[in-house]
């Protein structure tokens, strides 16, 4: 580790087999924890390289346990974190709503680390189990049309970070793999992502899979499409910039979406959203992000999908959903 630290330093970068070989090696447990904190405090310093982030997700995705969904065509809407803006968690209440919809949610997750609450916080506060065991996940997607995949159960590899993140309480390039390494490869995925080289580097990598995919990166700084102001949208077929006004809304302000100061407030706003008792802003925020995930799955158009995730917000079909899952929870 201490010549990898002292090239680092150096500004070199590694190759795309010695990423994946420090991550391994961490996930041996073969460097101390001063160690591993210097390696991921490089990585603050300057911008991981295209070959890294493509050695560290290998390195993740060989390493996780992982579970077989392919007779199912699944979504996964999963940001990276890590912008800052501490929103409610729109992309786990869009999860809701396109299961309600009828599309099957895989839905990766963890606590969060920059932020008050991740979405493995919010799911923990409404009861939803964390599991690992095929049979249940596989009946949770049957049932409620969502199964949710807290990353420490399927990410072996991640016991020796864990700790030290927490401690750090800064975004490292974990962040930026959260979205890569879901362990169930959905076919689907909406990313949302904290800056516009990132969303390239996913682009790349993206293009080489098989996956559908759309990347979102907010003009203003979000993981997420907003409202607040335009968003980057990058799929296998395109690159294009939306507004609100493409989904026949009306721009937002920051103060309309903001999660509030802890996992309680939270999980209050994700309730009273699925209640019916949101805002205008709120639902709206949530629609769009589920409405671009529709759109991914059925290949319709946005305002297709918005309209779609609008119907299944207010008829109470994305309640419906989290009702299944919490008695699920209970029950298993």
């Amino acid at each position: 580790m201490k010549q990898i630290l002292n090239r680092l330093i150096n500004h070199e970068q590694l190759t795309k087999d010695e990423a994946r070989t420090v991550l391994v090696n961490i996930s041996e447990g073969k460097y101390n924890q001063n160690q591993i904190a210097a390696f991921l405090t490089v990585f603050m310093m300057r911008n991981v390289s295209l070959e890294e982030l493509e050695g560290f997700r290998d390195a993740l995705l060989d390493l996780c346990l992982a579970i077989d969904f392919s007779e199912y065509n699944t979504i996964d809407l999963c940001g990276t974190g890590g912008d800052g803006k501490n929103t409610f968690n729109i992309s786990t209440l869009a999860s809701f709503v396109t299961a309600g919809a009828g599309i099957k949610v895989t839905k990766h997750g963890n606590y969060g680390v920059s932020s008050v609450s991740g979405s493995s916080n919010v799911m923990e506060a409404l009861g939803i189990k964390f599991s690992n065991e095929k049979d249940f996940l596989k009946r949770s997607l049957d049932e409620a049309g969502i199964c949710v995949l807290h990353a420490p159960l399927f990410h072996p590899a991640m016991k020796n970070v864990a700790p030290i993140r927490k401690e750090l309480g800064v975004k490292t390039f974990f962040n930026m793999l959260g979205p890569m390494v879901n362990p169930a490869f959905p076919k689907n995925q909406l990313v949302g992502v904290f800056d516009l080289e990132l969303a390239r580097m996913y682009g790349y990598l993206y293009q080489k899979s098989e996956k559908n995919y759309a990347i979102l990166h907010a003009i203003d700084g979000y993981d997420e499409i907003s409202l607040t102001g335009p968003v980057k949208v990058i799929s296998k077929a395109s690159e294009s910039i939306l507004t609100a006004e493409d989904f026949g809304v009306q721009q937002i302000d920051e103060s309309d979406i903001f999660g509030g100061e802890t996992v309680k407030e939270s999980a209050e706003i994700f309730l009273n959203i699925l209640n019916g008792k949101g805002t205008k802003a709120q639902n709206n925020v949530v629609c769009a992000n589920a409405g671009m995930a529709i759109s991914v799955v059925k290949n319709c158009t946005i305002k297709e999908g918005f309209q779609k995730a609008k119907e299944t917000l207010q008829f109470g079909k994305a309640l419906k959903s989290l009702k299944k899952l919490q008695q699920l929870s209970k029950t298993n």
